[in-house]
């Protein structure tokens, strides 16, 4: 059994225990990533689960506007799919802060706002003329929320997190919902809309009142368990942490609990950006901003624009020596969280825009996009900011990530293995998300639950796997990729890798056997 040090401290111990001793995991036909140990009873050899971070992409839009600013923050991403195709929408705050150094006073103090873009492939997005709000004596801005259109709760559009509601008994005229920090009294209250631009309260009572709120807090609705859940900022003992509950009314919840972590040390999370994860919602995602300050030290004299640094100290030391990243954890019951302790997003190598307190932002959920690759599957998009505090506005980057692509069970050539739990699984096929090298390989075998290989289903059986797939369909011997028969009864899949990474498998219903060339 081997896990790489650093993983150790954040996953839980593997125990390989008699089939006797553990209750078979019903997996039924849902994708399971290798984001966790969760159905991993084995590892051996040199496999470990290796976190993958993104790759950086462009720049792909600036809060450069008059009502916007350099701490445009606090973002919500969402892709719908219309009739006419991909629809991308992003709200973000207009924000701007001059307490910077010089470049910061080009831009005048202006209300908080909430503002709204959209794209057609979450590269190039635009500012829609909404028509809505006034600035400046004019409407022609992308503006959906000002201070006075919520002065009723005492909301702040700078504290907001939209998102579209899945619940299947949403009415049509509010399927779009923000959530909104107000003090009339301090909480959580939801705003609702048709069209994902006119919004208006459900509610002048918060539903949400325990915690600090001084982040961007969430809600959605959660199919697995048909209820509402809501994350949100409170202070732990002085540590920045992160609060939870869930509801079936999304204008009541009870009080909250905090998030749990498997054998982590307290860190500073500014934000919680958790997630369903759209292909397995029974996964929960989070991508939190860490928060840490080094104080001052001779390194910190040497991070890019120091002039603006020591400008922005004046009004606060931290905000010249804390610097912020992105880190990546997981939970199966959305309370109890694995969290990698190394950055999923560094602050990178720029000379400019960078290692700045309130970069590495990354906006709440993910979308597909086209891959940069004019023949390759389509690839996950997440962006973050830079040049936070700094000049006019601030930068939105993107980055990209393989689907499923999270953490891999990786091993090199010298190999490793990995053994599941006993589950049980609906389908007929077996379907594999992995990549190899030229030389690497993917074996399966399927075990019974007292770990002994089934007839015709053996590693003998498996031919050496090789290539870059997300969703090949594994095959043996003569019984090829038909499973059918070993669904419902207790299994163990054994996985052996050799230059390769597992990213992801699922059952999937059966499919004909492909008919392949002659090549006898």
């Amino acid at each position: 059994m081997s896990i790489r040090p650093t993983l150790a401290m954040v996953v839980i111990p593997l125990m390989a225990t008699g089939a006797s001793a553990q209750e078979p995991i019903n997996i039924g036909s849902r994708l399971e990533l290798f984001v966790d140990d969760f159905l991993i009873d084995e590892m051996t050899g040199e496999v470990t689960l290796e976190l993958r971070p993104p790759v950086r992409r462009e720049i792909v839009f600036r809060t450069d506007a008059p009502w916007e600013g350099n701490a445009s923050a606090f973002c919500s991403v969402f892709q719908e799919r219309t009739r006419s195709g991909d629809l991308y929408r992003m709200y973000y705050r207009g924000l701007h802060y001059r307490h910077s150094g010089e470049p910061a006073q080009a831009l005048e103090d202006h209300p908080w706002v909430l503002c709204y873009a959209e794209s057609d492939d979450g590269i190039h997005w635009r500012r829609p003329e909404l028509g809505i709000h006034e600035f400046l004596g004019s409407t022609a801005n992308n503006i959906v929320l000002t201070p006075e259109a919520v002065a009723e709760i005492g909301g702040d559009p700078a504290h907001t997190a939209a998102w579209l509601d899945t619940n299947p008994d949403c009415p049509p005229d509010q399927r779009y919902k923000i959530i909104i920090v107000g003090g009339k009294p301090k909480g959580m209250y939801v705003l609702a809309s048709g069209d994902g631009a006119h919004f208006s309260l459900l509610s002048n009572e918060p539903s949400v009142t325990t915690g600090a709120f001084d982040s961007q807090n969430l809600m959605f609705w959660d199919p697995t368990i048909g209820r509402y859940r809501e994350y949100h900022r409170g202070f732990a003992d002085g540590v920045r942490a992160i609060m939870t509950a869930a509801s079936p009314d999304i204008l009541h919840f009870p009080e909250p609990q905090w998030l749990q972590y498997v054998a982590s040390e307290p860190e500073h999370l500014y934000t919680n950006q958790i997630q369903p994860y759209y292909r397995a919602p029974h996964i929960f995602m989070g991508f939190p901003m860490r928060y840490t300050d080094r104080n001052w030290s001779q390194p910190v004299l040497e991070l890019p624009m120091l002039d603006e640094r020591l400008a922005r100290a004046a009004a606060g030391r931290r905000y010249g020596t804390a610097v912020t990243d992105a880190l990546f954890m997981t939970s199966r019951d959305g309370l109890t969280f694995n969290r990698w302790p190394e950055a999923f997003i560094r602050p990178g190598p720029r000379e400019r825009e960078a290692w700045v307190y309130g970069d590495n932002f990354i906006f709440w959920q993910l979308v597909e996009t086209a891959s940069t690759l004019d023949d390759a599957p389509d690839e996950i998009s997440l962006y973050a900011t830079e040049g936070y505090w700094e000049g006019t506005d601030t930068a939105f980057r993107r980055y990209t990530i393989r689907i499923d692509g999270f953490v891999s069970a990786s091993a090199p050539t010298a190999g490793g293995e990995i053994v599941t739990k006993p589950i049980i699984f609906e389908g007929g096929n077996l379907a594999l998300n992995f990549e190899t090298s030229g030389a690497g390989s993917v074996q399966v075998e399927v075990q019974d639950a007292d770990g002994a290989p089934i007839e015709d289903y053996s590693l003998a059986a498996c031919p050496e796997i090789y290539g870059d797939d997300l969703r090949f369909i594994v095959r043996w011997g003569d019984a090829g990729g038909d499973v059918r028969e070993l669904a419902g009864r207790p299994v163990r899949l054994r996985f052996v890798l050799r230059d390769a990474d597992l990213y992801s498998f699922r059952f999937v219903p059966h499919e004909p056997e492909p008919e392949y060339p002659d090549i006898t």
